[in-house]
């Protein structure tokens, strides 16, 4: 599902840093909006990182759940990626960099993270 990335050795990440990165993912994609707003967060590598990959995601999990909201069924499906997000949030607030397939390439490719 994901790959964690060990912390780079000259890494200071701060429990801010961890517990904004844990926030972005929970509660995607108001969090890493406020985030981009916020000039002393948005510079910071591992809250970049992570909020750049929750935007993404909270965008496609939107997109998601306008789609699949007119069968029943497949209603469930942003549900069941949130305890996903919930899940890499966590990874972040251990200090963690999370790689997720596709989302990170594509957020590296762009210059995001």
């Amino acid at each position: 599902m994901s790959e964690q990335v060990p912390t780079p050795a000259g890494g200071d990440i701060t429990s801010d840093d961890k517990l904004w990165a844990l926030l972005a993912y929970v509660l995607t994609p108001v969090v890493p909006i406020i985030i981009l707003l916020l000039e002393d967060k948005k510079n910071r590598p591992f809250i970049k990182a992570h909020n750049m990959q929750a935007l993404v995601l909270g965008v496609i999990n939107v997109i998601l759940a306008i789609v699949l909201s007119f069968t029943i069924v497949l209603a469930c499906v942003p549900l069941i990626l949130w305890i996903v997000f919930i899940y890499w949030g966590i990874q972040a607030y251990q200090g963690k960099y999370v790689t997720i397939p596709v989302v990170t390439d594509f957020c590296k490719n762009q210059g995001w993270a």
